[in-house]
C-alpha cells in the first residue's frame, strides 16, 4: 500500500518533476523564438541587449521577465560567433 507521500508523488510528480516541467515550458518558448532571431542581422541581434537594458531600467521589467528572450538571444549569438548551439538541457542549467 502506498503512503500518502508516495501517492501524492504518483498523482502530481515529485518536486523535481514539477520543476523540470516548468523549465521545459521556458525551453519551448526559447525554441519558438529561434526562427525569428535567425532572420535578424548581426546588428539587429546586437541591438536586442540595448532593448533589454531599457526594459529593465525604464519599464521596470525583471530579469525573470526577460529570461526567455535573453536566453534565445544568447543562444543565437553563440551559434553565430562560436558555431555552436546550446542544447536544450544547457538552457535549463542557465
Amino acid at each position: 500500500m502506498l503512503g500518502l507521500g508516495a501517492l501524492a508523488s504518483k498523482l502530481f510528480g515529485s518536486a523535481n518533476d514539477r520543476k523540470l516541467k516548468a523549465y521545459n515550458s521556458k525551453v519551448t518558448a526559447i525554441n519558438e523564438l529561434e526562427p525569428e532571431l535567425e532572420a535578424l542581422s548581426d546588428e539587429a541581434l546586437r541591438a536586442r541587449t540595448d532593448v533589454f537594458r531599457k526594459q529593465i531600467s525604464e519599464e521596470g521589467k525583471t530579469l525573470d521577465d526577460l529570461l526567455v528572450p535573453a536566453f534565445a538571444t544568447v543562444r543565437e549569438a553563440a551559434k553565430r560567433t562560436l558555431g555552436q548551439r546550446h542544447f536544450d538541457v544547457q538552457l535549463v542549467g542557465g
